[in-house]
């Protein structure tokens, strides 16, 4: 359970200033900011009482991944570099891709708003599998 604890926050660290961090430089690159217009939307405006699961997001996402990685982590065999790609493919097949198709069929969201979600997803369950497979073999 230490091992499950222990990386768990260690990627949750590592993929918050990641995906925060990555967050900052993509909406200061001006090629970028198109993309951001749309969330603009009334879809996503918060009154700030709910910004905590904002950021909290990436430690969350990492104890439960690290919970399943612990559950799942002898079906991954290989380099550990592989065993968390496949980890990641693994999760966002799944996990993300049902429902991010809900998502997409009942929320007014563009297809390349729903992609990059996927793709975020994607990059975040694979550090996090690359991690946990260095971590906690």
């Amino acid at each position: 359970m230490k091992k499950v604890l222990i990386s768990g926050l260690v990627a949750g660290v590592i993929l918050s200033v990641f995906s925060y961090g990555g967050l900052f430089l993509a909406v200061t690159i001006p090629m970028m900011k198109p993309f951001f217009v749309e969330y603009l939307s009334n879809v996503f405006i918060s009154d700030r009482s709910r910004d905590f699961f904002f950021y909290s997001h990436a430690l969350l996402i990492s104890m439960a991944l690290s919970w399943f990685w612990e559950r799942s982590k002898k079906v991954f065999h290989g380099h550990f570099i592989l065993r968390g790609l496949e980890f990641g493919l693994a999760y966002t097949i799944a996990g993300l891709l049902p429902i991010l198709w809900m998502t997409y069929s009942q929320i007014d969201v563009s297809q390349t708003m729903v992609l990059s979600w996927l793709g975020f997803g994607f990059l975040q369950s694979c550090a996090a599998g690359i991690i946990f497979a260095k971590m906690n073999p």
